[in-house]
């Protein structure tokens, strides 16, 4: 009850929190279908309750905001028929239509107990959410944009995006470590890590896209690999960022999300789109198939056709061989024939020569002994008159040599050193070397001079060079 003071009602706040509680529960008696964003769910694990923030956008504005309680048998229902529904949980962001209580507690205040909710609602929300994302994607003239990309004939350097602890990224690099091993084939895998569902994918993926866009030149394909989630968690590849950056990306991106419902935006605007991880790494291998073949019938065609020319060039060889031994043959006997004619040819001729030969010869010599016996007869001749002169020259001979010689022992008598000497030259010695030149000699130096009769030894003060010798 109120207090009375100074005649006025003075209440509680509690009093009034129950009064209002009691005009709520009066003016509100059932429940009411109410739609709103799930701004945030709140969850929480230890206790399963959900206490969801919701709220009224208009023109990106909020223009009302309630809390709210979604209990724990309720929230697992709920759930429940979402992943059923629209192969999503219930989550942050999404829009719903919801039956819920209006519930003031004078502790916790006003808030509004969910009772239901209709994954209907939510899902044609998302439909048409997907729907504006492909209305964007066409009006910005990129839908296709992906598709118009050559595409490698071999697509060796793959660029994948996915979780390295995930099954279809498992199942993926199984099938392609076994087309290498069975076939030979060549792959450069290299794996980006990034989340594949939840609030989170679709900026990591977006992130992971841009950092191979850096290294594109590295890359031929890029591969998006969800697998081992069935249809839950598809909603984020329909995101318009996520599928703008896919169809705007510079080498051909396909995509093995894995599953069997409508295709989401991101994988309709990829190059090519595989139902599983699985089918996708086939759809690669399927590449190498589709040009092994041909080449291996190629090869098989060359290997056919060098076979037959070489047996055909073989059979030609061998004929030739034998027309070579025919030819050879009768050119041999031609030969041997004209060879043995020629032999008796030179035979003949050499016996015609000889004898030709040796009647010449012996012309020959009879001439030559009669001109030896002519120049012998001449011979005797001079040496008959030479013997009879060769006394008297010879005697005219020795006298005029010994003249020549008394001459030569004059001449030789005064140029010995004595007799040098007794004409007034002197030797001078330095060291007991002889000296003929001035520029020996320096001032200080001891010198001797023999003269024809004694020597005299001498202390250099100045020496002088003669520049010109006549």
């Amino acid at each position: 009850m109120p207090e009375v003071s100074q005649n006025r009602q003075i209440y509680s706040l509690h009093e009034i929190a129950q009064q209002i509680q009691e005009a709520l529960s009066v003016q509100f008696p059932s429940a009411y279908w109410i739609k709103a964003e799930l701004n945030k769910l709140n969850y929480y694990v230890h206790s399963g309750h959900c206490y969801p923030e919701l709220v009224e956008k208009k023109d990106g504005r909020v223009i009302a905001q309630m809390r709210s309680v979604l209990w724990r048998t309720d929230y697992i229902r709920v759930n429940s028929q979402f992943k059923q529904v629209l192969n999503e949980p219930l989550k942050d962001g999404i829009k719903i239509l919801f039956l819920a209580n209006i519930v003031f507690h004078p502790e916790y205040g006003l808030s509004l107990r969910i009772l239901d909710i209709d994954p209907g609602y939510t899902l044609g929300d998302l439909e048409k959410e997907k729907q504006e994302t492909i209305r964007k994607l066409r009006a910005e003239g990129i839908y296709d944009q992906n598709k118009k990309l050559p595409f490698p004939l071999l697509p060796q350097r793959l660029a994948i995006i996915s979780v390295e602890s995930s099954k279809g990224y498992a199942d993926f690099m199984r099938i392609i470590r076994a087309a290498e091993e069975d076939w030979n084939y060549r792959f450069f895998p290299m794996l980006f890590p990034s989340l594949l569902q939840g609030d989170d994918a679709v900026p990591s993926m977006i992130r992971q896209l841009r950092q191979i866009r850096k290294v594109k030149h590295h890359f031929d394909v890029v591969a998006i690999i969800r697998g081992g989630g069935g249809d839950i968690g598809l909603s984020c590849y329909n995101h318009f960022q996520l599928a703008k950056e896919i169809a705007q990306f510079p080498l051909p991106v396909i995509t093995g999300i894995g599953h069997a419902t409508n295709e989401t935006v991101s994988e309709m605007v990829a190059f090519e789109n595989a139902i599983t991880p699985t089918k996708l790494a086939e759809m690669i291998i399927q590449k190498y198939h589709d040009f092994s073949v041909p080449v291996q019938g190629a090869q098989e065609k060359i290997v056919d056709y060098s076979r037959k020319m070489i047996a055909d060039e073989k059979k030609k060889f061998t004929a030739e061989i034998r027309l070579f031994r025919n030819v050879s043959y009768h050119l041999i006997q031609r030969h041997k024939t004209t060879l043995r004619e020629n032999t008796r040819i030179v035979a003949r001729n050499s016996q015609f020569m000889f004898r030709n030969e040796r009647e010449t010869q012996q012309g020959l010599v009879q001439k030559l002994v009669r001109e030896v016996t002519i120049y012998c007869t001449n011979r005797k001749h001079d040496i008959a008159r030479i013997s009879q002169g060769l006394p008297r020259d010879s005697q005219v001979f020795l006298k005029s040599k010994n003249q020549e010689l008394a001459s030569l022992e004059s001449n030789l008598n005064n140029l010995k050193p004595e007799n040098v000497l007794k004409r007034g030259y002197s030797i001078t010695y330095l060291n007991e070397h002889s000296v003929t030149d001035s520029s020996k000699i320096k001032p200080g130096d001891l010198i001797h001079t023999q003269l024809f009769n004694g020597t005299i030894t001498s202390t250099v003060h100045t020496t002088s060079n003669l520049s010109n010798h006549e």
